[in-house]
């Protein structure tokens, strides 16, 4: 019987973690940078940043997939600054996301609330809560029967593919908003935008009741939206995902690699780079590939070797570090940059991936 050589510990035991100095740097990258040299929560904070840098840098075509209550919780300048600088290049949100960017961009605010504040009398008020957060009711509606109205506008005798329709509803908001959101930032800067949940918000409310008073037919065509998604993964020669929380705009981003075997009869490459930034999912480990049995969980698929952070923290606290820092450290990455364009020609994407 051959005895196996233990393996000796300086195999292992070869980089040190640097303690974070007290200084007077006030560089949010420069804190970053420091970071790390540490481990847990703070190491994958840095990693991610620095994986971001490695996906611009790489002429990645990079895809956010975010969920949740970003926009009310003042996550609204941040996500716009990355789509206008295109430090990403397609979206995936969720139906309450946009519609909370769709209630901020018509000139409305969402609210601080205090924990005196009880659940009856913010229903009395009509009042909307969400945690910490508050909405007036009477504005959701309003912005709901104003998007109701942009439907009825549209060609009622074809469907539209939420893609298309965001395109659309973005270049709308851009000539009457003050400020640029998501929607209007995407317009001008042609990123697409998918949505394969609107149905579960105010859109889809202020479209059916347009519907309901006024018996306009606009249709949402979802499955053309699998068929862009699916050929956008097709055309990336790299490819990154950034997931902000999880539900179906992750799912939806998931899929596509069963949708480019089982349709276009072609295998992805998988996802060369990843981040994960949720406080609801287990940690599979540092800036390497993640544990076999997480990668579909954490990440969607995964190419061999794949550069993986898994920021185990609330979004609204790692997302104004991660993009200041970005603000800070990304021009050089972006000057030779060659990110995927997108032609809008009604339905049809054209997908250019120099």
């Amino acid at each position: 019987m051959v005895t196996q050589r233990k393996p000796k510990p300086s195999k292992y035991l070869t980089i040190p973690t640097r303690p974070v100095p007290v200084d007077r740097d006030r560089s949010v990258a420069g804190l970053l940078e420091k970071m790390e040299g540490t481990g847990f929560g703070g190491r994958q904070l840095a990693e991610a940043h620095r994986i971001w840098l490695d996906m611009l840098g790489d002429n990645t075509t990079i895809t956010v997939a975010a969920s949740g209550g970003l926009i009310p919780a003042g996550m609204r300048r941040l996500l716009a600054y990355v789509i206008k600088n295109r430090f990403v290049d397609v979206l995936v949100l969720s139906g309450s996301l946009i519609f909370h960017d769709l209630h901020e961009t018509l000139g409305r605010y969402h609210f601080q609330a205090h924990p005196n504040m009880t659940d009856a009398e913010l229903e009395s008020a009509q009042i909307n809560r969400m945690w910490d957060l508050l909405a007036s009711e009477e504005e959701y509606h309003e912005a709901e029967e104003w998007v109701g109205g942009f439907a009825s506008q549209l060609d009622q005798t074809r469907p539209y593919s939420t893609r298309e329709f965001l395109h659309l509803l973005g270049r709308e908001l851009a000539e009457i908003a003050s400020e640029d959101g998501v929607l209007t930032a995407a317009y001008k800067s042609r990123v697409p935008v998918f949505c394969p949940g609107i149905s579960d918000s105010g859109i889809a409310v202020g479209i059916a009741g347009s519907r309901f008073e006024k018996k306009n037919n606009f249709q949402f065509d979802v499955v053309q939206d699998v068929l862009d998604m699916t050929q956008i993964a097709l055309r990336a020669r790299v490819s990154g995902v950034i997931n902000l929380g999880g539900g179906i705009a992750k799912s939806f981003l998931r899929q596509t690699e069963m949708s480019a075997v089982h349709i276009f009869k072609q295998q992805v490459h998988g996802h060369k780079y990843a981040i994960q930034i949720a406080a609801d999912a287990p940690h599979p480990g540092g800036r390497s590939t993640a544990v076999a049995f997480d990668e579909s969980l954490v990440y969607g698929k995964l190419g061999r070797g794949a550069l993986t952070a898994y920021v185990n923290c609330d979004a609204t606290i790692a997302l104004p570090i991660i993009i200041t820092a970005l603000s800070q450290t990304a021009a050089k990455y972006m000057k030779g940059r060659r990110r995927p364009n997108f032609t809008f020609m009604g339905r049809e994407l054209m997908i250019e991936v120099p």
